[in-house]
């Protein structure tokens, strides 16, 4: 049987941090990008009961907004602003930069795969869901 061909991704977990100064965060959702695929794209999961016995101070709305925000800007929807008009690899490196946000995202990590979309999922599940 003929091995899969195996392609180099990266990906980071999305984080909730309802208090940066404390630095305690909930995984909500994981970004995965993979050039040989031309794949970017962001699953993640607002469990508003999760979310609020995490934190009470969490605008479930405005959490909701930044992350259809993020998931049109992986699409590459045009009218989501400048950022969205990059290439894929620059879209997923701006989406991962280092911020002090309510929305951070871990360090990047790679690996490689054989399908971008179903390890998207596989890492979703185990890390967020």
């Amino acid at each position: 049987m003929p091995k899969m061909q195996q392609h180099l991704f990266e990906y980071a977990v999305i984080r909730l941090v309802p208090r940066v100064e404390r630095e305690e965060f909930l995984n909500i959702g994981v970004i995965l990008y993979c050039s040989k695929e031309k794949f970017l794209s962001i699953k993640f999961i607002l469990d508003e009961d999760r979310i609020l016995s995490f934190s009470t101070a969490v605008d479930i709305k405005e959490l909701r907004e930044h992350l259809c925000a993020i998931e049109r800007i992986c699409t590459g929807n045009l009218n989501s602003g400048p950022i969205s008009k990059l290439d894929n690899a620059s879209r997923f490196r701006w989406l991962t930069a280092t911020r002090s946000t309510v929305v951070q995202t871990s360090k990047v990590h790679p690996g490689f795969c054989s399908s971008a979309n179903e390890t998207l999922l596989h890492l979703f599940n185990t890390l967020v869901y």
